[in-house]
């Protein structure tokens, strides 16, 4: 169970040690949580409520899928809230569900192993990139554990909310968030490159395959093993493209659901922004992404308690700094 900034997610995987998650069947529930925290920063009742249903719920549809094991973690809008602890109580007693909840280093962790399981060792240094709804993450590294992984809080969701209110988003507003991208990953560009220049710079996540699909790349039913990229041009004509629609139009373009296409030109403005500073023409796009890296450090742990194993290795204790959020 993902429970993200838009969407609560239920992904049954058929998965062993050493295999191929195997997806069986997906369930989503959009809550829009990151949209329903209030001024003082909790999240509302009613939106703690209703995560409380959509975790019940989906427990027993993972119950009648046969699931052998509950995994629940969260991310930025739940991590973000200034009660968390209540709201997580709250869903452990209601629904016997306990959830986990990362941090934006460790978002940037596992995705960054989901990309590394899926292109193999022979793609050398991997720079990886997912932009959520709250927070964008990125790590470079030639192992699975990336000599750097970062989070900073430039989410499509976010970006829309505090910048581009408008619909269509009013110009000047987008020239002035531009600035501020740009002003905003160059120290943090600088610190991701430091390990050294990728062999290989990939694009994770839905708002990822989204701006590649809209630049041309296969469908999604044309498979996962379908090389799928986007290009800092094709972004530049994207960017000029939907920025002058609304809300509704963008939704009718393929490869564009309902729920993202209010924040789909702040997440093509993010990823334009993050290959500039990063002077990255080109991404692969990865099928995989954070859900496959939780699964992944899951089947790779010894035992399995309900919660999510210990990302923490030896001498990468987590330090304020490492996490951006």
């Amino acid at each position: 169970m993902d429970i993200g900034s838009n969407t609560v997610h239920l992904l049954v995987v058929d998965a062993h040690r050493g295999g191929h998650p195997a997806p069986m069947s997906s369930t989503k529930s959009v809550l829009r949580l990151a949209e329903r925290i209030e001024p003082d920063g909790r999240l509302a009742d009613d939106a703690a409520s209703a995560l409380v249903e959509s975790i019940d719920e989906f427990t027993r549809i993972a119950r009648t899928s046969g699931c052998e094991q509950v995994m629940a973690f969260a991310t930025s809008a739940v991590r973000d809230a200034t009660n968390t602890d209540e709201v997580l109580d709250a869903v452990l007693s209601k629904t016997g569900v306990q959830i986990g909840v990362l941090s934006g280093r460790d978002e940037a962790r596992l995705t960054s192993l989901a990309v590394r399981r899926w292109y193999g060792w022979s793609a050398g240094r991997i720079m990886a990139l997912d932009i959520g709804g709250g927070s964008l993450e990125m790590s470079n590294g030639v192992d699975e554990e990336p000599d750097v992984a970062l989070s900073v809080p430039l989410g499509a969701g976010r970006l829309t909310r505090d910048w581009l209110p408008g619909d269509p988003p009013d110009r000047r507003r987008i020239n002035v968030l531009r600035d501020w991208l740009d002003a905003e990953l160059k120290p943090v560009a600088a610190e991701l490159c430091a390990p050294g220049k990728p062999d290989l710079a990939v694009g994770s996540s839905k708002t990822f395959r989204s701006l590649a699909r809209l630049t041309g790349a296969a469908p999604s039913g044309a498979g996962l093993r379908v090389k799928r990229q986007l290009t800092a041009s094709g972004l530049r004509q994207l960017i000029a493209f939907i920025s002058r629609m609304t809300r509704a139009d963008r939704a009718d373009l393929e490869g564009v659901n309902s729920e993202r296409a209010g924040q789909l030109v702040a997440g093509a403005l993010v990823a334009e922004a993050a290959m500039r500073a990063l002077n990255l023409d080109t991404l692969d796009i990865c099928p995989w992404a954070l859900r496959e890296g939780v699964i992944l450090r899951r089947l790779d742990a010894d035992e399995f308690d309900g919660q999510l194993p210990s990302l923490d290795t030896g001498d990468s204790e987590q330090r304020p700094e490492d996490d951006k959020q």
